[in-house]
């Protein structure tokens, strides 16, 4: 197929089946990240874009604002370079170097805070830094990926109707929580076309997002410090909350036995689901969502000295494993 911009290469077809990775489910891994810019956050992007452009609040030459903690600041760095839009991505300190660079590499400008938050993360502090930089320069347009219904939109119309296209039959439908974007898309389009589908939101302990005690959090994906509008906490069947240390053992164990490095955010997802073996019956057809894959964090989880130093030796031992909360 022959595409004529960057931000149009959607690969919504990707599924890596992978009985062997967790005994006793059929599980298939839903592969995000094969796409310019490299996470389901493409969908998000350009749907809240054409939402915009549609609505006439954005043209040609039109300057957007978003906070992000990576890949959605990649995702609409590439279209502002595809469609001619300028882009200032507002990020913090947990967002990796890699990512950082290729924001920058795209043209795009950052601006990053240092400071927490009253819950301990960076988001509260994102979010004030945006509304100042609006006030100053009131043309600036906010997307505001945590409560544009676009957003969830983008993943009912494309990322559940793949995952139902191509697999059929779900009996367990396991979902990563950022933003809740793609979890409420999934939900909303699963609840009509497949309700009999148990849903699982993952998370990361830390996280407040369905109302847990806040904590620090290093890995960027999951975990909010304010609990998104999207977020519709009564809409999914099971939250688990995964110590972001087993997220890691399990990125790392999938990387050298599989030969499949993954992001810190299907890291949790996996660890979530391993935490899940005895609820879920033999012979289950479940699908997991994977948003990105491992070479944006081979200076953090791929990492032995940041692993080591961030959650300490005993990490680095594919043996040990945390109890996983839910």
């Amino acid at each position: 197929m022959i595409y004529q911009r960057a931000c149009d290469i959607v690969t919504d077809e990707v599924f890596l089946e992978a009985d062997d990775v967790l005994p006793g489910i059929h599980l298939f891994l839903k592969l995000e990240g094969m796409n310019p810019a490299g996470s389901v956050k493409l969908k998000s992007a350009v749907g809240m874009v054409d939402d915009a452009e549609r609505k006439g609040v954005l043209w040609t030459g039109g300057r957007i604002v978003e906070s992000s903690s990576g890949s959605l600041g990649i995702a609409l760095s590439v279209i502002a370079a595809s469609r001619g839009y300028d882009f200032t991505c507002v990020t913090d300190p947990n967002v990796s170097p890699q990512s950082l660079a290729l924001i920058r590499a795209l043209g795009a400008d950052v601006v990053q805070v240092t400071r927490r938050d009253h819950n301990g993360g960076y988001l509260g502090t994102r979010i004030a830094r945006i509304h100042e930089m609006i006030d100053a320069d009131p043309g600036l347009v906010w997307l505001n990926q945590y409560a544009n219904p676009a957003n969830a939109q983008a993943h009912a119309r494309r990322t559940a109707t793949s995952i139902l296209k191509n697999i059929g039959h779900v009996d367990v439908l396991v979902v990563g929580a950022g933003t809740t974007g793609t979890l409420m898309g999934c939900t909303r389009h699963f609840r009509t076309f497949s309700p009999w589908t148990k849903i699982v939101a993952v998370d990361t302990v830390g996280s407040v997002t369905f109302g847990g005690p806040p904590g620090p959090r290093h890995i960027p994906g999951l975990g909010t410090s304010r609990r998104p509008e999207l977020c519709r906490p009564d809409q999914v069947d099971e939250v688990v909350l995964v110590d972001e240390s087993d997220a890691v053992r399990m990125c790392r164990r999938l990387a050298r036995e599989r030969g499949l490095p993954l992001g810190g955010s299907t890291g949790s997802v996996l660890a979530a689901l391993e935490s899940m073996t005895d609820r879920i019956p033999a012979g289950s057809r479940v699908v997991a969502l994977s948003p990105d894959m491992g070479d944006r964090y081979v200076r953090t989880i791929y990492d032995d000295d940041w692993v080591a130093d961030t959650f300490g030796t005993h990490v680095l031992d594919p043996s040990g494993r945390h109890p996983v909360a839910v």
